[in-house]
């Protein structure tokens, strides 16, 4: 059976959502590394995405976009990377993926259980 036949447009809807999600995730992991890399460059400012929104634009087709940090207390250099949030943001990345990824199982496992009970019916 071909890999892109649906049998359940809700479960699809789920999976697509789930997989929106987790490019998301992808995306802020990026953001946040980018910053941890950049924390001793002159001028740099913090970058993120404002995660709820930008999962409702991703969800309608938007590319996410990436916004700078506002309220951060700023360096004499003009750099305003504080380690402690983005480390607290790593952690809660970890968190979103984990979860995500237990639910992408999930629904693997129900399509394989639907296949598996299609094969013996």
């Amino acid at each position: 059976m071909p890999v892109g036949i649906n049998f359940d447009s809700s479960g699809s809807d789920i999976a697509n959502s789930l997989e929106r999600y987790m490019d998301l995730v992808d995306a802020r992991q990026k953001l946040v590394t980018s910053n941890i890399a950049n924390a001793d460059t002159p001028g740099y400012k913090t970058r993120d995405l404002d995660f709820r929104s930008q999962f409702q634009n991703l969800l309608t087709g938007e590319q996410p976009q990436a916004i700078e940090v506002a309220g951060l207390k700023t360096n004499n250099d003009g750099n305003n990377v504080s380690l402690d949030r983005e480390a607290q943001l790593l952690s809660e990345n970890a968190l979103r993926f984990n979860v995500a990824s237990q639910l992408m199982r999930g629904q693997i496992s129900q399509l394989k259980a639907a296949i598996d009970e299609g094969r013996s019916g």
